[in-house]
């Protein structure tokens, strides 16, 4: 049995990087910029120079490599090709392949959502279960759907997208996916304050949170504090996010929730408003999955990709 691997989290940004044992042990990790000039041309090259040398620094034969595991932004099939990723400055790429080329060693790819999904489950929050289902809060709305330790792809690599289950007619201003009523544009970070702000619109409330500046943790911060438009606006996202678990669960019967994303930190209060809705409107069969936030933070990335190339 081969003894090491990696784990690769590109961003738009930065590219994160792990080295593991393939118990799940962290070895090391480190970051190095994304180069996304001309096509993006240079991310997988920079990828496979820098694990290489790390292989070098640490002594540790490529023979001991059971694989490389690459996580990135949008969809990608189960055979590791990218259609089209805009942030990254790619067209058509056939990611893994390309990287197994540069490296020598065997290459396995998943949507960033996904893999930090895949983290979760195996090391972090949801260790121990075989099916659960990750929502990140954060600019946006994530996703990923594990079951019985695998990812749900899906045909065109974008199952999980978690952010784009319809949940309300009535929004009246568009999600940047072009459709309108998304979960994205109420339940992310941005999309709480445009809530919030589309509530005030309704009649003047009584509250300390100020229209003009307030951001998804001042209303957090204003829930705990007992304001009562805050909690308004909380009930109306917790709704909107029960909801579109409570169809989830339906679909896929999850052990387990993992709330994570920026959003999430406003701490287990955020689950007690989700949960509510959950409760109300899913399937009774369902309604026992448990729900936990997320502990791995940005390293799930990483821990989830490595988890791509380990055999149990």
């Amino acid at each position: 049995m081969k003894n090491y691997c990696f784990g690769i989290d590109v961003g738009g940004t930065t590219v994160k990087m792990g080295l593991f044992r393939t118990d799940g042990q962290l070895v090391d990790k480190w970051e190095i910029p994304t180069r996304t000039e001309d096509g993006g041309k240079a991310i997988l090259p920079d990828i496979a120079a820098y694990a290489l040398a790390k292989l070098v620094e640490k002594d540790i034969s490529r023979d001991d490599v059971a694989g490389i595991g690459i996580g990135v932004p949008g969809p990608i099939s189960a055979e590791g090709v990218v259609p089209h990723t805009a942030n990254l400055g790619w067209g058509y790429k056939e990611v893994t392949k390309e990287l197994s080329e540069l490296t020598g060693v065997i290459c396995r790819g998943g949507n960033d959502a996904n893999v930090a999904a895949l983290g979760e489950m195996w090391k972090g929050a949801a260790a121990g279960h075989k099916s659960g289902v990750m929502v990140t809060l954060g600019t946006g709305v994530g996703g990923g759907i594990i079951i019985d330790g695998r990812i749900v792809v899906g045909t065109n690599g974008a199952g999980g997208e978690i952010g784009h289950i319809h949940v309300d007619d009535s929004i009246p201003w568009l999600c940047g996916c072009g459709n309108q009523g998304c979960l994205e544009q109420v339940a992310s970070a941005n999309g709480i304050v445009r809530l919030a702000k589309w509530m005030q619109e309704s009649g003047a409330k009584e509250t300390v949170l100020d229209p003009e500046t307030m951001t998804a943790k001042d209303i957090w911060d204003a829930v705990k504090e007992q304001d009562g438009f805050a909690c308004e606006v909380a009930e109306r996202f917790g709704s909107y996010l029960g909801l579109a678990l409570a169809n989830i669960a339906s679909t896929v019967d999850p052990e387990v929730f993992v709330v994570g994303g920026g959003v999430s930190k406003a701490g287990p209060v955020i689950l007690d408003y989700i949960k509510k809705y959950y409760v109300k409107y899913t399937y009774k069969g369902c309604r026992d999955a448990e729900f936990v936030l997320a502990t791995l933070g940005n390293d799930a990335g990483i821990f989830g990709s490595a988890r791509l190339v380990i055999e149990e």
